[in-house]
Formats: C-alpha cells, sequence, structure tokens
C-alpha cells in the first residue's frame, strides 16, 4: 500500500501555536488540530505546507523544521509536522475550520487536540518554551 503524507503546520508567532477546530467530518467537528492537508504528487512537505496554510487560512508560511515522528492518521495516511513562521497575513479559517486560536505554551492543553496532533503540539510547547532542539528557541519568533 502507498503511504501518503498528510503535513501538519505547528504555525507559530510572537511566541504562541496556532490551533485550529475542525468543523468537518462530523467525527472531528470541535476538536482542534495543527492546519495542513494531504500533499499532492509530486509535491515536497514543505511545498504542500505552504499550499494548504494558503488554502486554510489565506496566510503565507515559511516552514522551518520537521518535527522528529510521524502518526497514521488511517490506512495509507501519515501525519508529519512541521514547525512554520508566519510571513504574512491574518489567518482566518476558510476550508474545513470554524474557529482559530494563537495559544501561548501555558495554554496549549486548554482545548481538546486531536489524539495525533498531541505529540507534534508538545514539542512544539517545549520548543516555545525553549526546552526543544537542542536548548535552541527555534519558535520564538
Amino acid at each position: 500500500m502507498t503511504v501518503r503524507v498528510v503535513v501538519g503546520g505547528a504555525l507559530c508567532h510572537e511566541g504562541r501555536l496556532l490551533a485550529a477546530r475542525r468543523s468537518a467530518p462530523p467525527e472531528l467537528a470541535g476538536r482542534w488540530e495543527l492546519p495542513g492537508g494531504k500533499t499532492e504528487p509530486g509535491e515536497s512537505a514543505p511545498e504542500a505546507l505552504v499550499r494548504e496554510l494558503r488554502e486554510e487560512l489565506g496566510v503565507e508560511a515559511e516552514p522551518l523544521e520537521r518535527i522528529p515522528g510521524e502518526w497514521p492518521l488511517r490506512p495509507g495516511l501519515v501525519l508529519h509536522v512541521w514547525t512554520a513562521r508566519l510571513v504574512s497575513g491574518e489567518p482566518a479559517p476558510l476550508e474545513d475550520h470554524d474557529e482559530l486560536r494563537w495559544l501561548g505554551p501555558e495554554e496549549l492543553e486548554s482545548v481538546d487536540w486531536l489524539d495525533q496532533d498531541r505529540p507534534a503540539v508538545a514539542e512544539a510547547g517545549r520548543r516555545l518554551r525553549g526546552e526543544g532542539a537542542g536548548g535552541r528557541v527555534t519558535l520564538a519568533l
């Protein structure tokens, strides 16, 4: 079976992480995720992340580095998460979401994250607090 990558964006700005509340499908509606989507044939994960954040949120973003790990979503789909910097635009819930929130590291547990996003959110939180990536503050942008 061919495995298709779904890319999620740990989009950070001013020391906060963007959380997006799903509006569909019904089994995921109301839960929170890192925005993103499926890679298209011939598209790299960073290219897909830039495209998906533009389509879903109306922003331009710069992928920075991949968070280690991959998380199965369903047969044939696996999640890879990249940290990303907001370059321009104000995020808006244009597709698949009905609410967005910027969360500081201490607020990350205030929303009901999708299970597969939790490990990457935890790592993004560590990086926002300056505890990850070998002590480098990589997301306090």
